[in-house]
């Protein structure tokens, strides 16, 4: 019977997974290396080895009614799109309410997880643990939570740019970068065109004298604002639109967002259009970088094919003179160095585990991954649905299927990602946001019925289909069902639009520009 759990860092997963375990009567003990809660989103001035690191200006591009936890709402002042100081605070009221920071020991690196010496009996497992004095300890779990993360270990690969050793100026990874205070007047080079490259590239330029931002193969460009100055995920991330998805030919889904993308800004003017289809691959988030690239400020070019001591030259034979920064914008290793090698499955080019959680090979299922995954979505909402699961596994509340079983699933579901996604960093942790999160909340027995709610309750099963799939929605019903989901979802976009009240009421108080204030005649 699984009592002690090891919890490994105290991040958005890290902090779901504790009060998981505290759900279902269990005692975790978190481990976090630092001296701070929040994983990614704690901000420090200087980028720390083996941690995560995030830039000074950098805001989460996901809403927040759909990144909280589902039973913690984020407060109505809050903004939609909230600055990392924002999310920290959160989570800092997130563990004060549920009372989680006593199980957490701060400053304490876990070096390696082994099989206790019962293991095979038990399912048992020994954590060595370093405090920042150097003491060792080693403790004894029923059970482990891995929360560690895949944005710690940047991939910097400077093989694949030959003469980077002749470039006479300055190198670094986004992982390093925390602001553009050093581009003031600089020609800078940004490499990759993901999140972080398009949100360094618009910063950069507007200190910077020029910024390039080199594509191997460009992207699609979505913006945050959607109609009507809705947050776009608050829109279209609804079950109708996954009904839509699951009825009619992908193909289709590609040839209507792409025209409708291309009627904002067409990619291939931007010199952004990509290889692949819409959806073959998450898209860029900014609404700010078309307007960079219009006004001059941002140039695209194709891949680096060379670099000459500060000249840089592109897959088409331009160049650029006199770079003085190199930004490399190419994502991350993913890498669980405390865990034995034999502990994780490979699957083709990825991690294999089983729904993106259970390694299908050992012979308990006593260790669990939460967080490890990458989808058109907010981490916290799918980390907590998986910590809901684990921790009901542990219990032994619900069963895994055989080992093989496991495989063949895991096999199955890296063709599926390889045939749907292309090929990238990313792809082995790539999921569908609703797909997966009702996938294990069906597992757990929290998904909502929606036959159910269309003839028991008509209103809430209407925002529940046709609103934004928000977490409250899995806890309407069954294990850790909570009282206030029903109103948190009637509640949703009051939230959402409160802080655009209040700044528009403040505006209005000394301009009279909104009349808000004037009753109705």
């Amino acid at each position: 019977m699984v009592h002690r759990v090891a919890v490994i860092g105290a991040g958005p997963s890290g902090l779901t997974s504790i009060k998981a375990c505290l759900e279902e009567g269990m005692e975790p003990t978190c481990f976090e290396s630092s001296d701070d809660m929040g994983g990614l989103w704690k901000f420090k001035e200087v980028s720390e080895p083996n941690r995560a690191s995030i830039y000074r200006s950098l805001t989460i591009n996901i809403s927040k009614e759909m990144m909280c936890y589902s039973d913690f709402p984020i407060p109505s002042d809050y903004p939609n799109y909230m600055h990392h100081s924002k999310i920290l605070n959160y989570f800092r009221m997130y563990a004060d309410h549920f009372k989680l920071l006593k199980y957490i020991r701060f400053q304490t690196l876990v070096k390696s997880v082994r099989k206790a010496p019962d293991y095979s009996r038990t399912g048992r497992w020994e954590v060595l643990t370093e405090k920042k004095d150097g003491h060792e300890e080693r403790h004894v779990f029923d059970a482990v939570i891995c929360c560690s993360g895949h944005y710690t270990y940047p991939n910097l690969p400077l093989k694949d740019f030959p003469g980077i050793e002749t470039f006479e100026g300055k190198y670094l990874h986004s992982w390093d970068y925390k602001g553009p205070e050093d581009m003031y007047g600089k020609r800078v080079v940004v490499i990759g065109i993901g999140n972080s490259g398009g949100d360094i590239a618009v910063e950069t330029s507007r200190v910077a004298e020029q910024v390039y931002m080199s594509t191997r193969r460009g992207a699609w460009v979505i913006r945050q604002v959607s109609d009507n100055g809705l947050p776009v995920d608050m829109k279209y991330n609804t079950r109708f639109v996954h009904i839509l998805f699951q009825l009619f030919p992908i193909n289709f889904f590609n040839w209507f967002g792409e025209k409708k993308l291309n009627a904002m800004y067409d990619h291939t003017m931007y010199a952004l259009k990509p290889k692949h289809r819409l959806f073959s691959q998450i898209p860029v988030i900014n609404d700010d970088l078309p307007m960079k690239i219009l006004s001059g400020a941002v140039i695209i070019k194709p891949n680096v094919k060379e670099i000459c001591g500060c000249t840089v030259v592109f897959d088409d034979g331009s160049t650029v003179e006199k770079v003085d920064t190199i930004v490399f914008a190419t994502g991350y290793n993913y890498d669980f160095p405390y865990l034995p090698k034999k502990a994780m499955y490979k699957s083709g080019h990825r991690v294999g585990l089983y729904k993106h959680v259970f390694p299908p090979t050992l012979e308990h299922p006593t260790l669990a991954v939460v967080g490890f995954i990458h989808a058109l979505g907010a981490i916290m909402p799918q980390a907590e649905m998986q910590a809901r699961w684990v921790t009901r596994v542990f219990k032994g509340h619900k069963k895994l299927p055989s080992s093989q079983s496991m495989i063949k699933a895991v096999e199955k579901d890296t063709r599926n990602i390889e045939k749907s996604y292309i090929v990238s960093k990313l792809t082995p942790l790539q999921v569908d946001f609703v797909s997966y999160m009702d996938e294990i909340a069906g597992d757990i027995g929290v998904r909502p019925s929606l036959l159910w709610l269309f003839f028991t309750d008509y209103p809430l099963f209407k925002r529940v289909f046709w609103g934004p799939v928000t977490a409250y929605q899995y806890r309407l019903m069954g294990p850790g069902k909570w009282e206030g989901a029903r109103r948190a979802i009637f509640t949703q976009f009051d939230r959402m639009y409160q802080l655009l009240f209040f700044i528009l009421s403040f505006i209005d108080r000394f301009t009279g520009l909104f009349n808000l204030n004037q009753e109705n005649s």
